[in-house]
Parts: C-alpha cells; structure tokens; sequence
C-alpha cells in the first residue's frame, strides 16, 4: 500500500533516473515499469526491463542509473528487485498530459485552466449551444465542463444515465436527429474558433434504473441470484418498503406516528415501530446462524468413529470455525468440523465422556446463534439508478466492460478530458481498464475527479493508479477567508524569492495538481450561502491560484443552478438587465469574471509561478503572484463578505499596505454594487440571475485614477528597497483591487545584469536578463578562466578552511547570530547549509535572514579571498563585482540570488579543481570526486610553515614572501590529520596519519609533486631512525611512535610505483634537521643527503636494533606515555631471516588445539585469526582480535596462505565490522569498551580520559584495508567469491558516500562510537579515513 501513498508527478519531457539507494549497492538490482518502449503501445499489466547506464564504465557504478524519457501521459509502474527477489519495492509515477488549443494548436499550461461547467441538460438543442456557450468565451473560459451528454433516465438526474451509447435526444429538435460526429464537430469549432477545450463525465458506477440494455443482461447488475449475501439487506429493504407504505396510509397513527413526519418524536416513534414491529418479523440473524442439533450429531458421529483434528489445517490453533452460507438460506452456516475436533475433545472414549463434549459444542453454538449479529450497510443507492457489478475482470461480465469500453472509447474521440464520476465509489481496476482504453484513443487525455475520501493519503491511491491530473477543490468548503487564502498557498506555486532547483534534482513527492473551483456544480452559491457580495472578491482569490481554475454556470450570474431543468441564457452584448433569456458582461459578476480569468491566464502563461498569501485581517486576503525571471508581481487585495453588508456591521477601518517595488498599473479594481432594476422574478424558460447587482470595474488604469485607493508616498527600507505605502479609502465588502508591480527601475537593471552574468552557469537565467553597459573588466572573463590559473592549494582557501585554520590567519569562520557558525571559511562552509535549506525552500531559515538584514555575509565572501592577494584575490573580485549588483536589489530577493552566484562559483570550482587531478579522479564517479576533495579538504598552505624547510638545492620547491619578516620562505603543502582538532599550529601534521593518508589523497589524486615535498620534508627530520609522530614543524617533533617510520618507507616504495618517473625521489636531496641524535636543529642546506641514504640509515638503525630515551618525554601530549620514554628493539638481521619462514607459523592462530607452535595456548580465545603482536609483554594481548592484520595483508599479501587469510578476513567482518568502521578491539574482549569519552575523569583505569581511544570505539581507516585484504584473496578464491565480496564492498561504501552526502564537514569521522553511533570527540572529517576510502575505489 505504500508504494501508493506518495504522488510523483512528472511533465510530459522530462527524463527520469532511476538511480540506486545505499542499501541496493552492488546488489544485482532489476528495474521494471509498464512505460511502453518507443513505439509499443501501453498495456498495463505488461512490464519490460530497464537498461543500466554506468556513465564512468568502472566497477565502481555508484552513479549508474536507468532512465525514461516521458513522452506519453498517463500512470505508469514500476518495481524493483535484485537477486532471486522479484519485486523489493515500487511506485507510481503520473505523466500530466500536453493539452493544445486553437487552430495552430498551441499549448495550455495546466496553470493556465479557467473551466466552467454547464449542465448539459440546461443547454436545450444543440444548434443553441454555442449562443449559450458563448457566455463562457465572453467571460474569459478556455475549457468547458459537460455534465454527462448521454440519454438520461427517467428521474432526470444529469449522472443518472439510460443509455451510455446515445446522445441524448433531447438535443434533436422535431425533424433533426443530432449524433456524436455533431456533438464531436462543435467541440472542434470551439477548439478551433474559441481556443477553448472540451471535457465532459464518465459515469462507470451505476446506470439508470429504466435502462434497457440492463434488462436484457441482469448479470451486469447486483442480485439475489449473482450476489446471495444481499438476501439479508432485501429482506430488510422489503420490510422498510411495507413499513414506510403503512405509516403513509396512516395505519400507525394509533402509536403516535402521522403519515407526515415532522419532527424528533415521530423519529423516536419510527424508531420503536422497528424494533417491535419490523426487526422481530424478519429475523435477519437467521442468516447467519447453524442449525444446532443436525450440526451436535454430525460431531458425535465423529467422536464416536475416533476421528482426529487434521493439524496442518488447523496449526494446532483451538478455535471453532464458523463457515457462512455462500447461498445465505437462513440457517444455513456450517461448522468446520476439523477446527471442533481441535477445539472440543473429549477426556476419553467412553459414551459419558462423548456426550459431555457434545453437550459443550452445543452450548458455545447455541451461543453464537444468540450473539447479536449487526449487518453493515455499505451499499449507498440511489432510486434512480442500478449499482453496475463488474467482478475482478472482464470474464466476469463480459457485457458491461465492452459495453462501458465503447462508452469511453466515444467519449474520449470527442473530448480533450474527462471528469471522473463518483471515483471514489468506482473499483480502482475497472477505472484503470477505461482510462486505459482512453488513453489509447487520445493520448494526453486530461483526467479529472473530486474525491471524498476525507484523507490526502487515500486520495493519492487513486490519482496514483488512475493517473488523475487534477482533483477538484472547493473554496466553498472554507469557512471564512483565512481558510480560503491558505487552500490559495496550499494548492500551488512556489514562495516568493524561492531558489533555483538544479535541472537534475531528487524527484520528491507532490501534491496533486488542483483544479480549484469557487463553487461546484453539486454545490449551493454563495448567494445561499455567504452574501451576494462574496461572489466576486472569493471569485478573484480563487483566480489568483497557481493551478487551474474555474466556476460553475450560474455562479456569475448571481444563481444556483443545483436543481434546474430551465435552458441557460444566451449572450446578448445588447440585453437589458431585465431581459429574459439573456446576459452580457452587466449580468451579475462576469466583467469581473472576464478581468480575473484573463488574469489568471496571463499569470500562468508568463511565469508567475511564485505565491504569498497575507491575511490582513478577518475579512481581507492579499494573494500575490511573481515571476522569478522579471520579478514583476501582481497584488490582489480582496476584501471578502461571507455575511451581508446589509445586516452586519463591517469596519470601516481598512489597515494600509506597504507594497514592495514600484507600482505600474492598478490592473483592475472591481466591487459588487446593487443598480436600479426590475426586481427578480423567476423565468419559465430560462435560468435567470438576480438582476438588482452588477460589478462596477475599471482595468489598466493609474494609481492616481482609483478610487478605491490612495499612494500615501514612497519609503525607502535602504539600499533599493522601495515600498509604496497604500491606502485604503473605498475598499468595501466584496471589492478587488489588483496592482501590477515591478522592481524600481534602478533594481530592475541590476537584477537583469546579474542575471545576464549568470547565465554562464544556467542557461535559465537568460529569461529576464539586460546586457551589462558597464561590465566591470573582472567579469568580461568567464570565471573558469579566472579560477583555472588557481592551484589546488588555493582551492583549499576557496573552497574549505575550519575555524582553526581561519583563525590562525586572523579570521574565523562566519557566525550566524542566533544560529551558529559555519564550518568552513570557505564556499563549502555556505554550500552545506544552503543544500538543506534550496529543495525545502526554507527562506525563514536564519541563514536568509542574516542575508536579507545586512551585508555582512556577503562582504565575508569576497573581503576573505581579496585579503589574501594573487588568484584568490582576483575571484574575490569577481565576487565583489557580482555582489555589487546584489546589493541593490530587494533584500527578500537576496537568498536565492546569493546562492546563484555562490553555486556557479562552486561549481566552476570543482571543475577547475578535477580538472587538476589524475585520471582517476576525472573520469571516476561522483563518490570518487566527493573523496578526492578531501585531498583539497586536508591540504593547505598555512600562515606559518607547518613543514620544516626542503634543502635549497631541491628543484620545484614552492616559494613566498613572509608578510612579517619580507623574506623569501617557502609555502609548501602540508596534510592536516583530522579537521577541526588536528589542522592548524604544532598539532596539523602527524606523521602517522600523514603516510597512512598521502597514498589516497595525493599518490592516488596525481598531487604527486606535493607528495614528493611532504615524504622529503619528514625525511629531514629523521633521528633514532624514526619519523616522529608529532610533527611539530621539525623542531618539537615528538618519536613516539613505532610505525610512523614504516609509513613513510611504505609511502616512498608506493611512489615510486605510482608515480611516473616516480624512482627519481630516491634521488632527492633531503636536508637533515638532525644528521646524529644528540644534534640541535640545523637550518636547511646545512646537511644535506639523497633520500636513498637516509632510507638507508632508517633501515640500518632497525638492523642494528633500536633502544633510545626520547627527550621531553611525558603526559603533555601522550597522556599514556611515562617519563622513562618508549624502549623499542627491533634487529633487521632476524627480521630478514625470519620474517618470510615463521610468519604463518608466529602469527596465525591454527585451529588446531594442539598446534606445536603455540606457546600459549590456553590465551587463545579466537582460532583462524592473526595474532596482533608476536612476543608483547602482556602475552594475552598477543591474542586480542584487532583490525590491524588485514594492514598487513595489502602491504605483504604474499605473507598469507589464502585459505587462512579468507577465515581470518570472515572473523574480522562478523565481530569487528561497524556501519562506518571496524572496532578496535573483539567486543568479546573482557577490555572492550565501544564509547569514547575523552572527558571521561574518574577510577576506572581503563576508560578513563579516553583510554579505552584503541580499545573498541570504530575508527575508519582500518575498514579501507580490510575491504582492500578481502578483494584481493576473493580474486584468488574465484569468480563467484570475487563478486560476492564486490557486492560487500559496494555495500559497505554506499554508508560512507551517504555519510559523506549528508555530513555538512563534507568528509568522513576519524572514528564512531559502537555501531556507528557518533562521537563528539572525533574529528568530524579525518586524513587517513577518506584516503582508505578512496583507495578501496582506486583497487576496484
């Protein structure tokens, strides 16, 4: 039921995607859909497999999709499944039709509807119609409604039709018989002459009680002989016929019940006679009871024979089984004697023990036959017509569906639409057949229906499977004006100042398309209802709507035409107000009605597609509409009169109004007054209107010329922010004023000379746009030039930037008062936030209100990248110059253009930004692109050098002017651990994080030179043999740490694979910080070596075995490090001998209890794994299950006899894999702790500060290794095993590119609490996790 519960309606056009979901990644997905293939015609139940398009071609196809182009309207299927699962899930989509008009068939926009329905019986023969059909074209309607044209039955009900096939005869006047073709070709005059479109009912649920053809096949009706469980609601239909015949022929007089019933105590008398007279007589419950003892025998016969419950019926479940009569004969329901033997067993064989339990049955049936039976009446009839019975198809009564196919087949050859009747009362699967057919016939058949469901949800079911495009709303269901206003805001448009959408967007659920009607033709007029003087102001609100429109003949002419048999009126532009038979635009409301409907179509056609309703106060209702393109509106103030202005009081105190912009035109201003006139008498032949009103109108005039108004003056709210101040002198009840309103004309330049700037990156802004005279000659070059000479260092200033990073040179990141801070300095920090805020169009989201008060974040983006000089300052100027039309346009209007200059910007920044990077990059999808912008993310030029000085003899090295000193420094790239604890002083760059990260991030994103710099710059700081931990520019570098060393080896070995030419590092001169271990800091140049020598050196310290004290060791930066510093010994002889012979016989955990090899076996908790250490001093935490073997495995997979290597890989994905990382630890561990608390301060040594950092809680980066472990022995297992892990690895990553989508930082934790859950004190986006990620692509 849910798949129905959603409208996604789509324009006849349009392309859609469908694109996978992170839970169907890498799953072997199948789409299907009933949209016909190109030149198929559509048949419901026939479905075809859609095609995938993988735009990179890769294995990664996270950005694959399939896709449909609509071309053909009408609702359509579609469902999806992967593996052996057929059907996973599914929806509908709606196709709204194209409707042309006129000779050159022009296009109607759905917007641009304004429809009036006729009742066709009241339109007399059909060479009258187009006089009286004419009223209509004179007022402005392009799309009639016709009630049914059909014979009628004999109650004369305009949906009570006796003969389905027929033009009703009484459009044939004596000597002329008129037909469909006739009927047909005044339609196509009309379309032709009139530019007006046709509609008319289809009537699927019942037929006329004198129809003839229902005679002959009563199978097409409900009856006692097709339907015996009516029997019981004949029976009571028969008895309330005779009882209601009784009481009219007085025979119930004598119980205080007259013939004429007329009020609550003949009720309550009607009410008694029911329940002593009627109910007791026809003993309905018969219908539903047994036959006790018949039944008690059939039992015992049973019992006594040893029969047993069969169980596979019952499921062992003891409840007795009622079987309804099919025939419904009054007693005649049976007992399912299988669920008796369950329910009723005896406690032995013996006759006693037999009766007992038979006794038993006939007392529980002896119960039920006296429990109250309620029957239900579904059924709603009416007496002049027949409930038509289709069954589940055509083979259940083949007449009526080929009966009613014709009907609709003719209907739709005629006319452009129709209008469902009753369709909430029609079976959903008969009105799909018809509409089917329909469509089949016309193509963009245009489906319309009211719905009385009484809930949206319900409603969406049938527009979802009947493909209905617009559903009637009433304004005559509000109650007051408030409530007409809101369904105005409600039922179309966007808000004013709403954001461009991009053209590939989410397809999100709609509401449906209205057709919002002042009154319906079922409906009373607001003459009964309201006052006469509500007609036109609640008229002209309902046209202010943007959807489509209309009214119902008579509600212009001031009557109700509910009941009538009479002929309407003809147009006569000559008629008296008196004269019978005829009306002209005098006649009750229509000049009005022409005004508004011209409006109304003129807003449609022109874009006016953005709305803001004002209740002013009880009475008045201000409905604007805009065009985003001119940024002209229309302002219709109406001031409502649902009670007469004859007998209540209204105020004559009319709030003023300030309108925002210059006012051109008063485009109309219109109020109902009463004229001198014949009073009203009721015409024999013609529906006439009350004669005694007309509307007094001007349009297209000046605002000096109204009367209803005055200009009070023009204010300024600052910059061109113009409001004229109006106020009201005659804006009576029941009077329309609507102003045309432009930008002032200064506004109205710029606005258009932004947009002409604009169109570089859409082409949507052309509509509305002005040529610059006086371009500024920073924007006489497209901005992909002036961005392609930046590099992706200054795409980091561009683009990122924490707090940190902000403030460390003298700034800091935007602060929203009242809100708070963005994330970045940069776009993306304004990007992430206004990515919420553009689908919802959130404009009261404090963001916009921080740009329609002030300047100050404006000024932010431009001020930030001119401060900082060279490329970055020349795209801050082209900013400055963009913004500096911004500012002089009206503040609401500020929002969305803000972020149309800030999305081309940033789009046209990552172009340039890919563009710059490897091939990989370039061509690799868009979860591939999202990770390589964490390489600009992470690596940036800070104030303050965070690497120390390459040697002077190093080529290639980047240079600049320190700002302080004058001198000459150098300003190359570093890479930032984690944002925003690790990225700005002593604390940005980490050696560990640095070389697990540099691979994905800048080997693997083509930053080769840039990478080369960072691996040469902490090779200058190599001492002990190790690469520190703590970079600390060099000079507070920290060694405290045993595998930074290794990294950084690993690193170097990758680039030289990687990197074209990429051995030539080895070759580099690096200038050594501390050529021995005692030595202060040198300055660059002082000693220098080729890296080669120094990788050398690392590798011999390791031979020899390393011990040393480290200086300044203590809890200052690693709270677990003691004063006495780390001991590390390690002899690279052993190592070599060893490591390549024992590894397997060291390290893995055999599952052989009596493995010769294990030196504590009775430590082992965990068999098939990988010891995470060989010899620790702890023995047990040799045994502890960690993520970090599967390291080892991408680095030396030659280490790893397959077979253990895949069960050791299986434990680690059952108990170490998490949604976004692998635990640190087995959770099975007595140590596990999953929660990281850094604040954490009391007794419990193990977590408390943050011990428990590596003890549990799931850190990211390890998952890129373990994903990257288990492709490579998949591909050694076979294909089968390959691709399942594929599917595994896409499944796995599709929760990282989700994260990554959603996360404002645009980047992925350096670790999450147990199952994913966050934790506040990780980075938000980390180095080394978007590399693993990114890595795990690069293998694919």
């Amino acid at each position: 039921m849910a798949q129905y519960l959603f409208i996604h309606v789509l324009i006849n056009g349009f392309e859609l995607q469908f694109r996978l979901g992170p839970t169907l990644q890498g799953k072997n997905v199948h789409v299907h859909t009933n949209y016909p293939a190109e030149g198929e015609r559509f048949e419901r139940h026939k479905f075809r497999v859609l095609d995938w398009i993988n735009p990179t071609g890769r294995e990664d196809d996270s950005d694959k999709f399939c896709t449909l182009d609509l071309k053909i309207s009408g609702s359509y299927q579609y469902y999806f499944g992967h593996g052996d699962k057929e059907k996973s899930g599914g929806g509908y989509i709606v196709v709204d039709p194209v409707l042309r008009v006129g000779a050159d068939n022009h296009v109607l926009p759905l917007d641009c509807i304004s429809i009036q329905t006729y009742l066709s019986k009241c339109l007399g023969p059909l060479d009258e119609w187009l006089d009286r059909l004419q009223v209509s074209k004179e007022t402005g309607y392009n799309m009639i409604h016709f009630t049914p044209l059909q014979t009628l039955g004999e109650s004369r009900s305009c949906y009570s039709l006796a003969d389905q096939l027929e033009l009703n005869p009484d459009f044939s006047p004596p000597g002329q018989t008129y037909t469909w073709t006739d009927a047909g070709n005044l339609v196509e005059k009309m379309k032709n002459e009139w530019n007006m479109l046709c509609i008319t009912d289809v009537v699927y649920n019942h037929t006329a009680a004198n129809s003839k053809w229902i005679k002959k096949h009563p199978e097409c009706g409900y009856n006692l002989v097709n339907s015996p469980h009516l029997k019981p609601a004949w029976v009571l239909d028969r008895a309330l016929w005779h009882v209601t015949c009784a009481i009219a022929e007085g025979k119930y007089e004598d119980k205080g019940l007259p013939a004429l019933i007329q009020n609550h105590e003949h009720l309550h008398a009607i009410r008694g006679v029911l329940w002593q007279d009627v109910f007791p007589k026809i003993k309905l419950w018969e219908f539903f009871q047994i036959k006790v003892e018949p039944t008690v025998e059939q039992f015992r016969t049973l019992l006594q024979n040893g029969a047993k419950p069969d169980r596979s019926k019952t499921e062992g479940k003891q409840q007795l089984k009622i079987i309804q009569d099919p025939q419904y004969r009054r007693f005649g329901n049976t007992v399912d004697m299988n669920s008796a033997l369950e329910t009723f067993v005896p406690h032995g064989n013996s006759p006693g023990a037999i009766e007992d339990c038979c006794n038993w049955l006939k007392r529980r049936l002896e119960e039920i036959n006296g429990s109250n039976v309620y029957i239900r009446r579904e059924l709603i009839c009416w007496g002049d017509s027949v409930k038509l019975r289709y069954g589940n198809g055509p083979e259940d009564c083949p007449y009526l569906w080929a009966h009613m196919q014709k009907y609709t087949e003719i209907t739709a050859k005629h006319f452009v639409g129709v209008r469902l009747d009753n369709c909430h009362s029609t079976p959903l699967h008969v009105a799909e057949t018809m509409l089917a057919a329909a469509r089949s016939v016309r193509p963009n058949l245009y489906v319309i229906a009211e719905l009385f469901t009484g809930s949206e949800l319900i409603d969406n079911v049938f527009v979802n499977r009947l493909g209905i495009t617009s559903l009637i709303r009433e304004a005559m269901s509000a109650g007051d004006s408030h409530e007409e206003g809101r369904l105005v805001y409600r039922y179309g448009g966007e808000p004013v100042g709403a954001f461009l959408q991009p053209s590939l967007r989410p397809l999100v659920p709609s509401i449906a398309h209205a057709m919002f009607l002042d009154v319906t033709h079922d409906n009373e007029c607001p003459i009964q209802i309201r006052s006469v003087y509500d007609s036109l102001p609640s008229s002209a609100i309902v046209s202010m709507a943007c959807c489509a429109t209309g009214s119902t003949r008579g509600y212009d002419e001031l009557i109700s035409v509910v009941t009538e048999e009479r002929f309407y009126s003809k147009w006569n532009p000559q008629a008296k107000p008196s004269s019978p038979g005829e009306v002209n635009l005098q006649s009750g409301i229509n000049a009005g009605k022409l005004a508004l409907s011209r409006l109304h179509q003129e807003l449609a056609s022109k874009g006016f597609n953005q709305v803001f309703v004002d209740q002013v106060d009880e009475d008045i209702v201000a409905v604007t509409r805009h065009c985003p393109s001119t940024h002209q509106s229309v302002v219709a103030v109406c001031r409502t009169a649902f009670k007469n202005p004859k007998h209540h009081r209204y105020t004559d105190e009319v709030p003023p109004m300030c309108i925002p912009g210059k006012i051109e035109e008063v485009v109309l201003e219109a109020r109902t007054v009463e004229r001198q006139a014949v009073s009203y008498k009721k015409d024999e032949r013609s529906i006439n209107g009350i004669p005694g009103y007309t509307v007094e109108i001007k349009e297209h005039i000046q605002l000096k010329d109204s009367k209803v108004v005055r200009q009070a003056g023009v204010t300024s709210r600052g910059r061109s922010e113009y409001v004229q101040e109006i106020l009201f002198e005659q804006l009576t009840p029941g009077s329309v004023i609507a102003f045309r309103v432009s930008l002032d004309p200064k506004s109205q330049e710029l606005v258009g000379v932004l947009r002409n700037h604009l169109i570089q990156f859409n082409p949507l802004y052309k509509a509305g746009s002005l040529p610059d005279p006086n371009t500024p000659d920073i924007l006489k070059s497209p901005l992909t030039q002036i961005m392609s000479k930046m590099t992706l260092a200054d795409m980091n200033m561009l683009l990122f930037r924490c707090d940190a990073e902000e403030k460390e040179d003298g700034g800091g990141c935007y602060n929203i008062p009242g809100w708070k801070p963005l994330k970045y300095g940069g776009l993306q920090g304004l990007l992430s936030v206004m990515a919420d805020i553009r689908p919802k169009n959130d404009l009261g989201h404090p963001f916009c209100d921080n740009l329609r008060q002030g300047d100050w974040m404006i000024d932010y983006v431009s001020n930030r990248l001119i401060s900082r000089g060279g490329t970055q300052a020349e795209v801050g100027q082209w900013f400055q110059a963009m913004f500096a039309y911004l500012k002089h346009i009206p503040r609401y209007l500020i929002p969305c253009y803000f972020d149309a200059i800030l999305v081309g910007a940033y789009t046209t920044a990552l172009d340039v930004t890919f563009k710059q990077m490897s091939s990989f990059v370039q061509n690799g999808s868009s979860f591939v692109k999202l990770l390589a912008l964490g390489s600009v993310q992470m690596c940036a030029v800070g104030r303050f050098p965070a690497l120390p000085p390459l040697s002077p003899a190093l080529n290639d090295v980047p240079y600049r002017v320190n700002e302080i000193t004058k001198q000459k420094e150098q300003c190359c790239v570093s890479l930032a651990a984690g944002l925003p604890h690790f990225s700005a002083g002593i604390f940005r760059c980490w050696g560990r994080d640095t070389f697990i990260a540099l691979r994905g991030l800048m080997l693997v994103t083509g930053r080769h030179l840039e990478a080369r710099n960072i691996i040469l710059a902490f090779a200058g700081t190599l001492r002990h043999g190790l690469i520190p931990n703590l970079l600390g520019e060099g000079v507070g570098a920290r060694f405290n740490c045993r595998d930074a060393v290794w990294w950084w080896l690993q690193c170097i070995q990758d680039y030289c694979t990687m990197v074209p030419n990429g051995t030539d590092i080895l070759q580099c001169p690096v200038s050594r910080m501390y050529p021995t271990d005692d030595s202060k800091p040198l300055t660059a140049g002082t000693v220098d070596q080729l890296l080669y020598e120094v990788i050398h050196e690392a590798m011999e310290r390791h031979m020899q075995g390393i011990e040393f004290r480290e200086r300044n060791a203590g809890p200052q930066i690693d709270r677990n490090m003691r004063d006495e510093g780390k001991p590390l010994t390690m002899s690279y002889e052993e190592w070599d001998r060893k490591i390549q012979q024992n590894f397997e016989k060291m390290f893995y955990v055999s599952q052989n209890p009596n493995d010769p090899n294990e030196k504590h076996p009775e430590l082992v908790h965990k068999r098939g794994i990988y010891k995470d250490s060989y010899g620790a001093s702890s023995p047990w935490c040799d045994y502890q299950l960690r993520p970090n073997f599967p390291i080892a495995m991408v680095v030396a997979p030659e280490l790893f006899t397959v077979e253990h290597a895949w069960e050791a890989l299986n434990i680690v994905e059952e108990k170490l894999l998490g949604p976004l990382g692998m635990k640190t630890l087995d959770p099975d561990d007595m140590v596990y702790c999953g929660v990281y608390d850094n604040s954490l301060d009391n007794d419990n040594y193990n977590l408390a500060k943050g011990f428990n950092y590596h003890q549990g809680p799931e850190w990211l980066w390890p998952i890129g290794y373990f994903l990257r472990a288990k492709l490579y022995f998949a591909k050694k297992l076979g294909k089968d095993t390959y691709d399942k892990t594929v599917y595994l690895v896409k499944n796995v990553l599709s929760r990282h590119y989700v994260h990554m989508e959603r996360s404002s930082w645009k980047g992925l934790p350096e670790l999450t609490n147990e199952n994913g859950q966050y934790c506040s004190f990780s980075c938000e986006t980390q180095a080394w996790s978007l590399a693993a990620v990114l890595e795990v692509l690069h293998d694919l």
